[in-house]
């Protein structure tokens, strides 16, 4: 299952109780459909220290977050927007590659 954004890309949340938060994608679950974003839902984990030098206590994390609760912004335009595909034509008759563009203003969001 394919999920309309990646790491390192800058989202915004559309929903949920961090609605309008932005920040990075830290990583992403395309086989659960879930992304971390830094900043955005933290948890407290009660942590155990893990040998010597380590401290245990509350740690503050990010938790995972569906992908369908934030929405993709656009390098370009600076707006949040839909995520579209088409396919790039390259120099060879091979090179063709799909590549992921912004539905407001067209720029291609992939390297």
């Amino acid at each position: 299952m394919n999920i309309h954004v990646k790491t390192g890309d800058a989202v915004i949340v559309i929903s949920g109780e961090d609605k309008g938060k932005k920040g990075k994608v830290q990583k992403a679950f395309p086989e659960t459909n879930r992304v971390i974003v830094e900043g955005v839902a933290m948890v407290k984990k009660h942590q155990k220290p893990r040998g010597q030098g380590m401290p245990g206590g509350i740690v503050e994390k990010e938790a995972a977050i569906s992908a369908s609760k934030v929405m993709l912004v656009c390098p370009k335009c600076g707006k949040p927007s839909r995520v579209g595909h088409k396919f790039q034509e390259g120099d060879g008759k091979l090179s063709r590659r799909k590549v992921r563009v912004c539905k407001k203003c067209g720029a291609v969001l992939d390297n």
